[in-house]
């Protein structure tokens, strides 16, 4: 099932960035299909554990019978919460593979792919819980969709897009991928059109599942949770993502301002283990094109 659901990123640069020690308690905050986590109970002992997290019921499929394993479906935004009452702390390490899965994207249900105009603009990481692409779509002001589409998706003609949008609701109930592509027809570039839904789908998907306020919380837990000196490996996929995990490591804040103590010494949770962002190899690109916007970096505890 995990190679049919997804196929792991940068798996060897991710496992060893871990530095596991084999009896260990390390955490993989998107289990997905499995592939990380499987690759880290490789490497751990009979005493080590791992804890895993993914609030999308269709990765429960994925889980090895193993007794090692804690799996948590819930979002990683409580990490913290979780590893306290699972009695794992200090951990020795965390891994974040952020984003959409392939699984999710090839789902046509789920409503995070362009690709299929049927499909209902769902959106949702946990499809059980909170408003969909489609209620939002419906719901939001003009100006509060003219932000979405500039912050997230980096739209520069995001108030008209936003324009466009509510001027087709009042007409049709934006519930399809059709109706969006329908809504936005004029502004859609002539050539570059996968670009542009990109962008408008990215900034949906990330104001439904509060991608950003996740990640931040999530960085910010990782450095009360994480014993001195373990790891913290952290790939992204857009400029976003990675603008706030790069300031974070290199920075201990979201503004990649350095703050200095009394005696100079700046003031921060992490070291850089490696300054210049990982991507994936030349051949891991040929046989798995997801890897091409990955971005890998890796931070150990002070």
């Amino acid at each position: 099932m995990a190679s049919k659901y997804h196929a792991p990123v940068m798996l060897n640069e991710c496992i060893e960035a871990l530095s596991i020690v084999p009896q260990g308690i390390y955490v993989d905050v998107t289990f997905g299909g499995g592939g990380h986590s499987k690759a880290i109970l490789a490497q751990l002992g009979d005493k080590g554990k791992l804890v895993a997290f993914d609030q999308d019921a269709d990765a429960k499929l994925n889980l090895p019978n193993d007794n090692r394993l804690y799996f948590i479906d819930q979002n990683f935004e409580y990490m913290a919460n979780h590893l306290a009452y699972q009695n794992c702390l200090p951990v020795n390490g965390i891994l974040a593979d952020l984003g959409v899965s392939s699984h999710q994207f090839d789902e046509a249900g789920r409503g995070f792919s362009f690709r299929f105009d049927e499909a209902e603009l769902d959106m949702r990481m946990n499809a059980s819980t909170g408003k969909n692409a489609a209620d939002l779509l419906n719901t939001a002001t003009q100006e509060q969709l003219a932000d979405i589409l500039y912050l997230y998706g980096e739209l520069k003609n995001a108030r008209s897009l936003a324009a466009a949008i509510v001027a087709y609701r009042t007409q049709q109930e934006i519930r399809t991928v059709l109706h969006i592509k329908e809504s936005l027809k004029a502004y859609t570039p002539k050539f570059g059109d996968y670009k542009f839904f990109a962008q408008v789908f990215q900034a949906l998907r990330i104001e439904v599942n509060r991608e950003m306020d996740v990640l931040k919380k999530f960085l910010e837990q990782s450095a009360e949770v994480l014993a001195t000196g373990g790891n913290l490996v952290v790939m992204s996929y857009h400029s976003l993502e990675d603008r706030l995990v790069k300031n974070f490591m290199s920075a201990g804040n979201f503004q990649g301002v350095q703050e200095k103590d009394f005696y100079g010494n700046v003031i921060k949770p992490f070291e850089q283990v490696q300054k210049k962002v990982i991507t994936a190899s030349e051949q891991e690109l040929q046989i798995n094109p997801r890897s091409r916007s990955a971005k890998l970096r890796i931070a150990k505890k002070k």
